[in-house]
């Protein structure tokens, strides 16, 4: 039997491992999906042998650190520095990055979508920025410090700070921090937040499973939303696919992948 996990820091609350073990069970592919409490991404890669993986799945806050794990990183990763999906191939670590294609799929609905402001500038953040630049989207980022903003701006985005907010209108707001997951905070303080809400069309947060404050205040100002049970399942299917080595369709994952969301 193979065996795939996710690592995350928290990670209990991952809907990964019902995910795709329902897409493991109704496919009768021969594995089975855990989760991994990882503190310290630096062991991600003698943990992931240590355990005998066959590929796993990396969620906040060690996506940088998979990238540096890898043995070879492949496609969008490549571009953006971040790594959400590890296959071992061969006894090799290979990274790829599903979290654009999987928030592009998530956003559909919302369209036009012209300007994006996006909070945060974690892994998940450089890879939805380059989505959008390559979609030619106008993106602003917003860190809470100037740190780590200097990668933003070298692909040529806005960046700002809590003390210095972008004074313009957009389309989606989008939360990528883990602000809301465990506690009650917002991605920047609320008297920030209250002028894009009264102005843009669509919210979203890449956190799912509950209504975080941030979505809240989108529902108390009437605002369009999704939490990220989408781009989770979005991203989750092409990561399915690449454990399962093309084996079955995209198509036929998403099917079974949908299912789990109603257990």
């Amino acid at each position: 039997m193979k065996l795939f996990a996710i690592f995350g820091d928290p990670v209990a609350h991952s809907r990964s491992p019902l995910m795709h073990n329902n897409v493991f069970k109704n496919l009768h592919a021969n594995a089975c999906y855990t989760r991994v409490h990882l503190k310290d991404g630096t062991h991600l890669k003698e943990t992931f042998f240590a355990l005998k993986l066959h590929g796993a799945n990396v969620t906040v806050p060690h996506k940088e650190a998979a990238y540096d794990a890898c043995d070879e990183v492949r496609g969008f990763a490549k571009k953006i520095g971040a790594v959400n999906t590890l296959v071992n191939e061969n006894g090799r670590l290979i990274g790829y990055n599903t979290d654009a294609d999987g928030f592009m799929y998530a956003i559909k609905p919302f369209q036009p979508i012209h300007s994006i402001l996006v909070f945060g500038a974690g892994g998940t953040a450089k890879a939805l920025v380059n989505k959008f630049l390559d979609d030619d989207i106008t993106v602003h980022v917003v860190n809470r410090s100037q740190r780590r903003l200097d990668y933003f701006q070298q692909l040529g985005v806005a960046t700002h700070t809590w003390d210095h907010m972008p004074q313009r209108t957009f389309d989606l707001i989008l939360n990528t921090t883990s602000a809301g997951l465990d506690t009650d905070t917002y991605p920047a303080p609320i008297e920030s937040l209250e002028p894009y809400m009264t102005t843009c069309h669509y919210c979203a947060d890449v956190i799912y499973g509950k209504t975080t404050p941030f979505l809240a205040l989108a529902r108390h100002h009437g605002k369009i939303f999704k939490d990220g049970a989408d781009m989770l399942l979005g991203q989750g299917v092409l990561a399915a696919s690449y454990f399962l080595e093309g084996s079955f369709s995209n198509e036929q994952i998403e099917t079974e992948m949908k299912k789990s969301f109603l257990l």
